[in-house]
């Protein structure tokens, strides 16, 4: 154990020495723990090398920050775009989206908000966020004997992490209860990423005009809750997938689907307009035609690495169906 390992799990038994904690808690303090947790230390997380955990869109550079930038000009129109803060959630230090653009941004000024940081918008803005909802902490239920029970971790009588069932749901939980199927499979596993919709809410009630634009995983509450029987939890390291989230906490990403619907939910009932839930393929073909073409045609006939890469954005079988983007505007 290094010591930023040993720090975080004497605050873990810390935590769980007067009982279990629910999953929520649990990752919460690996990820966010100041200068311990996951998303908190200072290392590299997100690239295509082997010493990294994963990496998204954003890895792809100077393309998708093109495509971004000619939908969001477009769809807010120049003036506004020129007049707008480009205010990008959750970027690792050093590959901010628009540091790809040079000195070419068609806003007026920027800002960057790092994973875990307070989010505060007002004006004219445009926000963007890579794979930021799917890294907030989540909680787990699992249905067992007609009903729902919470999940979350404890020690063990030998000092180890367990997975366990809570005597009762988090209050979280229990306030969207009338959500959750009456009946289904036995063992049926659901992750809930209730912090997402807390976020989305919080980032509602501020005093800002413009584009709100989300890049990330998800699926809708129906294939969530009737599709997924062993739920959507994962953890990354070393670019390899696994399922146990108490395996070294603090050295892997934690994570789960997003849920769309009720973010959707949460736009069009703070007045924003055009409310769209479309795949990451149609968002960058439809929404930012203009760049696209451009990377097309610009090489026409002879091999561009700038192609492969759009190809890899917008095909099906990589990432344009597995990603899916919600957008929507408020006008002033």
């Amino acid at each position: 154990m290094n010591e930023s390992d040993k720090q975080l799990w004497n605050l873990l038994q810390a935590r769980c020495s007067n009982g279990p904690i629910s999953y929520r808690d649990y990752i919460d303090l690996v990820l966010y723990t100041k200068d311990v947790g996951y998303y908190k230390r200072t290392r590299a997380r997100v690239g295509r090398s082997a010493d990294r955990d994963f990496y998204t869109a954003e890895s792809l550079g100077q393309v998708f920050a093109r495509l971004v930038t000619t939908a969001v000009h477009d769809l807010l129109g120049a003036d506004t775009a020129k007049q707008s803060t480009f205010i990008e959630i959750a970027a690792e230090p050093g590959a901010e989206l628009l540091s790809h653009l040079g000195e070419s941004s068609p806003f007026a000024s920027s800002q960057v908000i790092r994973q875990g940081d307070r989010i505060q918008a007002d004006g004219p803005v445009a926000i963007f966020a890579n794979e930021w909802l799917d890294a907030l902490p989540f909680h787990r239920l699992i249905f067992s004997n007609k009903q729902w029970h919470e999940r979350g971790v404890q020690l063990s009588a030998d000092g180890k992490l367990e997975d366990v069932l809570l005597d009762a749901l988090s209050p979280d939980v229990k306030a969207i209860q009338g959500r959750l199927p009456v009946n289904t499979l036995e063992g049926y596993e659901l992750d809930l990423p209730l912090a997402a919709e807390a976020a989305i809410a919080d980032l509602l009630a501020q005093d800002w005009t413009g584009i709100l634009l989300l890049f990330d995983y998800g699926k809708t509450w129906q294939a969530l809750s009737t599709d997924c029987p062993v739920g959507t939890a994962r953890t990354y390291q070393a670019h390899s997938q696994g399922n146990d989230l108490l395996d070294q906490p603090g050295n892997k990403d934690v994570t789960c689907d997003v849920c769309w619907d009720p973010l959707a939910d949460l736009l069009s009932q703070n007045g924003l307009e055009s409310v769209t839930l479309e795949t990451q393929e149609s968002f960058l073909v439809q929404r930012a035609q203009r760049a696209a073409e451009s990377i097309i045609t610009d090489a026409a006939g002879v091999f561009s690495t700038q192609r492969q890469t759009l190809m890899e954005l917008i095909h099906p079988a990589h990432m344009g169906r597995r990603f899916q983007v919600l957008w929507g505007i408020r006008r002033g």
